[in-house]
């Protein structure tokens, strides 16, 4: 058997192989997350022994995040706005720049003069529901559908809403291009849609154009495509005095807010930075 010290420093060693920005506490999460510890449990437990089965899949887990792997789908969970998400393949990971768009929602129900008012909210292109289950936990007076094309998607989605035990998120499996949403109005449409120019998905970082959907990530020629089809479902169901805002890539800016002006439905358009100080969120206001 060996013990817990000696498979953080054999982990690190393995995955040292490629350029992350911290390979100890990637092995660091691998062994919290087979164990069922937190990180403080391993430093202070260091010389435990671990056994050969357990020591065996940490070894494999660390090769296979070596290889490019990402490293929520072997623990299944991702941190998105102080809470936890059941993640897997076939979603996109949540990313801390969305948590801009999450939280630009969240002020604005909370400063406006919708604060405490039952709205509707669409969460457009859902994933593992990180926009739309934040929104229900934070704005508990919101009713929030989250809609995906993907039958992972939606699962994902609908494992996060349980989890965190919300009444006022639903799922809906659609496709923008082409559904049909009756007579229903939205207060708030939010979105963190494909972006990325259909041909340079390849050049990205292997953990993401290798392992996480294409679906979520293409955006056509230009990577403007789910913008330019969005505004104009918006303008079929929006509520008066409604809201429109979508996470974008960090050179989209002026092109995105061209898509929203060339709608000539929003009185004020704002963009928001993130934490980076790229662009980041672009909302529009009735």
């Amino acid at each position: 058997m060996v013990t817990i010290e000696r498979l953080l420093k054999d982990g690190t060693e393995i995955i040292k192989q490629r350029e992350f920005n911290n390979p100890f506490l990637d092995v660091q999460l691998i062994l919290s997350h087979l164990l069922q510890k937190d990180r403080i449990y391993l430093h202070l437990h260091r010389k435990d022994e671990i056994d050969e089965d357990m020591a065996r899949k940490f070894y494999e887990m660390a090769a296979k995040r070596n290889e490019g792997y990402p490293l929520q789908y072997m623990t299944n969970s991702q941190e998105f706005m102080g809470l936890d998400f059941y993640v897997q393949e076939g979603i996109l990971v949540p990313r801390p720049d969305t948590e801009i768009l999450t939280e630009k929602i969240i002020n604005i129900v909370n400063k406006d003069s919708l604060k405490d008012k039952d709205i509707n909210i669409l969460d457009i292109g859902t994933g593992s529901g990180a926009i739309a289950v934040s929104l229900g936990h934070y704005l508990k007076n919101s009713k929030i559908t989250a809609m995906d094309i993907s039958d992972t998607a939606i699962e994902t989605a609908n494992i996060n809403i349980n989890k965190h035990g919300l009444k006022n998120v639903v799922t809906v499996k659609g496709d923008i291009f082409n559904y049909d949403f009756g007579n229903q109005k939205y207060t708030i449409v939010v979105s963190n849609p494909p972006y990325i120019k259909r041909d340079t998905i390849c050049i990205l970082p292997e953990e993401v154009s290798v392992y996480e959907p294409r679906l979520a990530l293409n955006g056509g020629t230009d990577g403007l495509d789910y913008y330019r089809h969005i505004v104009r479902v918006f303008e079929k169901i929006h509520e008066k005095n409604a809201i429109l805002s979508v996470e974008i890539g960090y050179d989209q800016k002026d092109s995105v807010i061209q898509i929203f002006k060339n709608s000539n439905i929003f009185k004020t358009i704002e963009c928001d930075k993130d934490l980076g100080g790229n662009d980041r969120v672009v909302t529009g206001f009735l």
